[in-house]
């Protein structure tokens, strides 16, 4: 019998995608760790949240740990690109250990504006995902009770007024931007006198591919997102693509995908979040093209010239 030939399918590959500036940052930092100190460098929690980049420095001699009490006092330790609470560093000095900050650049600038809102006698309200760790990271800046989380509008609604004098809010760097508007519109309607951030929390890689998948969506008849189920800017992907109508789903690898889930589809979109490699991009692309004729259109919603600097510990080696 002879075979079936392969189906036409069009790609709409979203721009920008993949890797941040955050990220791209963090992963160097560790490299250059390895670099500066040699094997094993040990990276308090997954340095971003991708397996693949994960497995590729524990190859490299890294060594992924949940506590600092995992660590010998004479061992470098880097901290994640989510951030860490105060109380991280405190005791890695206590211990004289040598550590390195990967917290991303844009994380930080939520921090200093948490200590800036707590010394103003402000309590601050914390948008973001109870468990995240830029959430404990950032929540963990100033004493437990000057913070509260709130994750929904109707957290929002149960809310006292009568409780606080004086609010502030701040944001996860990687939430969908149209649900944080929702929930700062609450906001803003209950508390008229609420401090918000000079410029807005929501990083500019996350609200960047949001806008590309919403693009890619609204001519797409799936969507494919690239990532960690355990990304938060990733998952918010696939929300942003369902909302357009669009079904998505979220695969970590080319091995993922569901080919029963794609069947019928004339038109795909693929993204990848910001802690996802561009080869695990072109390993989906060309695992469709095994089951399609695939061509490739790169549909562009915005340009990206951010650059980090890696801390100074680290600049004899960069």
């Amino acid at each position: 019998m002879p075979k079936a030939s392969k189906e036409l399918l069009q790609i709409l590959l979203a721009n920008p995608r993949g890797f941040c500036a955050g990220v791209d940052r963090a992963i160097k930092i560790v490299e250059l760790a390895l670099k500066k100190f040699g094997a094993p460098v040990y990276v308090r929690h997954e340095i971003v949240h991708n397996r693949y980049v994960v497995e590729g420095l524990e190859a490299q001699g890294a060594i992924f740990i949940d506590e600092l009490d995992e660590v010998p006092t004479d061992s470098p330790v880097v901290f994640s690109a989510h951030g860490v609470p105060k109380s991280v560093p405190e005791e890695a000095e206590r211990r004289k250990m040598i550590y390195v900050d990967a917290t991303c650049p844009l994380v930080s600038k939520v921090h200093r504006q948490v200590e800036r809102h707590k010394d103003n006698g402000r309590h601050i309200l914390m948008i973001g995902h109870a468990g995240h760790p830029e959430v404990i990271g950032t929540m963990g800046q100033v004493e437990e009770g000057s913070m509260s989380l709130i994750e929904t509008v109707e957290d929002v609604n149960r809310l006292d007024p009568a409780k606080y004098a004086e609010l502030s809010y701040v944001t996860q760097t990687t939430l969908s931007v149209d649900d944080t508007a929702d929930i700062v519109a609450r906001l803003e309607e209950r508390f008229p006198e609420l401090k918000s951030p000079k410029k807005e929390d929501i990083c500019y890689a996350t609200t960047n591919r949001q806008t590309a998948v919403k693009s890619i969506a609204t001519r797409s008849d799936r969507v494919i997102v690239i990532g960690a189920p355990n990304s938060s800017n990733s998952r918010r992907l696939v929300e942003v693509s369902e909302k357009e109508g669009c079904s998505a789903k979220l695969v970590q690898r080319a091995s993922d995908l569901d080919w029963t889930w794609l069947k019928g589809a004339k038109i795909v979109g693929i993204s990848a979040g910001a802690s996802a490699p561009e080869i695990l991009v072109e390993e989906v692309i060309e695992a469709i093209r095994e089951h399609y004729i695939a061509t490739v259109e790169l549909v562009t919603t915005a340009e990206e010239n951010v650059i980090f600097k890696v801390p100074p510990i680290l600049k004899d080696v960069a």
